[in-house]
């Protein structure tokens, strides 16, 4: 049976091969984006099965006037993907309140009220599937990008929590973590490039230089084979609270977790004093 989509994000990058991708096999999508004019391709190209819906994921009545919207024009929603973000760079003295504020407002926020939209409707229908687009970068963090990694650590723990209290009403959730894509010309976007950057303090221009250096490194994975294997994802009866796509940062997240759960047992007779003595006993 065919689905219909409320993806946010859609005018270009992974959003637009996910709406490409759902449309292409027979499905229905509302293609929520910033500017509507992005969409006009994709409304010439498949007619009526695509809602084209301006949103911006900030507005938080907005955003529950277009999933209200999408449900009303098709009649149900079966996968509501979270896509719409971006990565703001600088070191954490260099950001400012409101570039924090707005990284929080479109990566965290944005996607909270679209959940929060979408799940009065999910709820009454006993099904549906939420798609939340984290990152690598939701699992280990890096220098420079201590704003973006908030977000998606964020992300992260909010929808693990989500899964848990819907999981109920037979609505599934999964969180995506996708290391690099070439989304533009090609290319696997550089942050340090591409992102939304801070005021620089020259402290900081070695540690830039070093990571400017390494920025790209990581293989470029293809966003047409990501969208065919979001389509697998959301077909499955039983989809994985978390998966990876592609495998390029696997071995680091592998050593990032070894490297956590070391510490903790390396620092269990401090762990053991700050609980208190006798503690353990009365617990």
């Amino acid at each position: 049976m065919s689905k219909v989509w409320f993806i946010t994000g859609t005018s270009r990058g992974l959003g637009r091969e996910f709406a490409e991708a759902a449309l292409s096999r027979g499905d229905r999508v509302a293609a929520a984006a910033r500017d509507p004019r992005s969409l006009e391709a994709l409304v010439d190209a498949h007619g009526d099965a695509v809602l084209p819906l301006a949103l911006d994921v900030t507005d938080r009545a907005a955003a529950f006037e277009s999933v209200r919207r999408a449900q009303e024009r098709f009649g149900r929603l079966d996968v509501i993907v979270n896509n719409a973000g971006y990565a703001q760079v600088g070191a954490v003295e260099e950001l400012t309140e409101r570039e924090l504020r707005d990284q929080m407002e479109t990566n965290l926020f944005g996607a909270v009220w679209v959940v929060q939209a979408a799940l009065p409707y999910l709820r009454e229908q006993r099904s549906g599937h939420i798609v939340q687009l984290s990152s690598a970068a939701g699992l280990i963090a890096m220098p420079l990008g201590g704003a973006y990694h908030a977000s998606k650590w964020a992300l992260e723990g909010l929808n693990e929590a989500l899964a848990g209290e819907v999981a109920g009403f037979g609505v599934k959730v999964t969180v995506i973590e996708p290391g690099g894509f070439a989304t533009r010309d090609g290319k696997n976007p550089d942050p340090l490039a591409n992102g939304h950057m801070a005021r620089m303090d020259p402290a900081y221009d070695e540690l830039r230089q070093r990571l400017g250096a390494a920025a790209g490194s990581q293989p470029a994975g293809d966003p047409a084979a990501a969208a065919q294997a979001l389509l697998t994802l959301v077909d499955l009866d039983n989809p994985p609270l978390r998966v990876l796509f592609g495998l390029g940062f696997q071995p680091m997240i592998e050593r990032a977790y070894a490297d956590r759960l070391r510490t903790w047992a390396d620092w269990q007779d401090l762990s053991a004093r700050a609980q208190g003595a006798g503690a353990s006993a009365r617990a």
